[in-house]
């Protein structure tokens, strides 16, 4: 929206032509989306107390956390909202990929909302169920990764899966392939930041650092020069997911500041489901599925806990660990909450320096 007005403006002043560069408009769009969470943050919060809008706790988990029940949780809409107003200003509306991303983040925060609701109504923690989720979000996921491989410009670049630190190395993916591999990424990252949110601020900061480097792959993606110099295929408009990252890092920082401990709002369904949905599909448009699965080892060793430990007990009767997610087990070996949460984000930290060391180690 506010290209539209420079290009407008920059008839009468040259200097309103700075806003054609998606780096400056990264930076506005985070700033934007930080600001607004902020500022309506606190009228968030008393909205969603007065509604009683208080997250149900599990009696099986750390007892610690029963203090937590009735903390004001679907604080995700504030995230959402926050993406969606700075993402409409900032970004350039005739760019496909930004309405593929705002339509598929939306749609999974639905789904988020209905969960969150339902948990809320009926005062459990069990909310839509894992199997209703699982089918409506692959689903969402279908379709989206159906039009980002139809609508692709650059097939060979856009259609193949990368593989990083290696020069010139990637397997070409036909359409059943490219649809069901994609939508098991989104889908999966969608499930793994959800799982990943159990603690205060556990989940939003290492998303926060993946969607920033995200947005650093879309830029270098996006840009002939830097694609050709990092040997990375070129894919014309990706340059654009930058402003649609740096909102939802600014959106995110702006709800960590409410979020981090002791939480005063949880995220809920709505916000997890639909930031996971969101880094999983920028992953996938500027074709580093692999690389996020680096990046987010914290969201894969998460929710690895939980598939371990379901199986585990299926299977033998007996669990691996004292509880999953992961993230409650060293709560039940004794670690603080806070400790929990820091040596995660340190991880990630690393995590993420590793896979942004791929653009140039090829």
């Amino acid at each position: 929206m506010m290209i539209l007005l420079a290009d407008y403006l920059s008839q009468f002043n040259d200097n309103f032509s700075v806003l054609n560069y998606s780096t400056l408009r990264g930076i506005l769009a985070s700033l934007t989306s930080l600001l607004f969470s902020l500022i309506l943050g606190p009228f968030f919060i008393r909205k969603l107390s007065i509604g009683s809008l208080g997250q149900p706790v599990r009696e099986l988990g750390p007892k610690s956390h029963l203090v937590k029940s009735g903390t004001p949780t679907m604080g995700g809409v504030l995230i959402l909202l926050s993406i969606v107003v700075s993402t409409l200003l900032w970004s350039d509306l005739s760019n496909r990929f930004i309405w593929i991303m705002l339509f598929t983040t939306i749609l999974f925060s639905v789904i988020g909302f209905v969960d969150d609701y339902k948990k809320l109504y009926y005062k459990n923690s069990k909310g839509l169920g894992a199997y209703k989720k699982f089918i409506f979000q692959s689903l969402l996921a279908l379709i989206s990764s159906s039009f980002i491989y139809i609508l692709a410009e650059n097939p060979d670049a856009e259609r193949a899966l990368l593989i990083p630190y290696l020069k010139s190395l990637s397997i070409p993916l036909g359409f059943y392939s490219y649809i069901i591999f994609s939508s098991l990424v989104i889908v999966g990252t969608s499930n793994a930041v959800n799982l990943t949110d159990g603690l205060d601020g556990l989940a939003i900061m290492p998303s926060v650092m993946i969607i920033s480097a995200l947005g650093i792959f879309a830029y270098a993606t996006g840009n002939v020069n830097f694609s050709t110099y990092l040997d990375i295929p070129y894919i014309a408009g990706t340059g654009e997911l930058l402003i649609f990252c740096a909102a939802l890092a600014g959106a995110g920082l702006g709800f960590l500041w409410f979020n981090t401990y002791p939480a005063q709002v949880f995220m809920g369904d709505i916000g997890s489901l639909g930031i996971g949905a969101a880094i999983g599909l920028v992953a996938v448009i500027v074709r580093q599925e692999l690389v996020l699965f680096i990046m987010g080892g914290v969201f894969v060793v998460e929710t690895l806990s939980v598939i371990v430990q379901v199986l585990s007990f299926k299977i033998t009767g007996r669990r691996v660990f004292r509880m999953a997610p992961l993230h409650h087990h060293y709560e039940l070996k004794g670690w603080a909450e806070p400790k929990v949460i820091v040596r995660f984000w340190i991880i990630t930290v690393i995590l993420v320096l590793i896979g942004l060391a791929s653009l140039k180690i090829r």
